[in-house]
């Protein structure tokens, strides 16, 4: 047996009941009764009518018995390692005093630059060297020109047919 739901209300009809109104368009629309024929043709709309389906479904009317609430997922959080420092590692600056916290950072800074300065001297050193030879009249490292420095290529031989 097939039953047909009801375009407005959306209660079912069975066969031999209701009415079928065809729109200009060929939409077609199935009504139980007079009375949802009637409601929809002055464009109410049945989720504001309290007796229509989609009111209650829309309203959680009759479900409430049938299914029971929905338990929601709480997120734990979870400490993790980072690249370069491990869990008990990131505890333990964690449990730190600030005071000697901000003395190693202090300590790291210090300890940076003068890695930093020890750099800048070596390449200075090693430019005044690569200077010193140049002046001297050496060529630079079977370098004869700036171009080729910079990394140009040397000149294409002309070659006749």
């Amino acid at each position: 047996m097939r039953t047909y739901d009801d375009t407005f209300s959306g209660t079912k009809i069975y066969p031999g009941k209701g009415k079928l109104y065809v729109r200009g368009d060929s939409k077609i629309f199935r009504f139980q009764n007079g009375k949802t024929e009637s409601l929809f043709l002055q464009r109410k709309n049945p989720r504001r009518i309290a007796w229509t389906i989609l009111y209650r479904r829309m309203h959680k009317k009759g479900i409430s018995e049938e299914v029971a609430k929905k338990r929601t997922r709480r997120t734990v959080k979870h400490q993790r390692a980072i690249v370069g420092a491990s869990l008990d590692v990131i505890k333990e600056r964690r449990s730190q005093r600030p005071e000697a916290r901000a003395a190693a950072r202090q300590a790291a800074i210090k300890d940076s630059k003068e890695k930093k300065a020890t750099e800048e001297s070596k390449k200075k050193a090693e430019k005044a060297k690569t200077a010193a030879k140049t002046a001297a009249g050496q060529v630079r490292g079977g370098i004869a020109s700036k171009q080729q420095a910079k990394g140009k290529p040397g000149k294409v031989q002309a070659t006749s047919r």
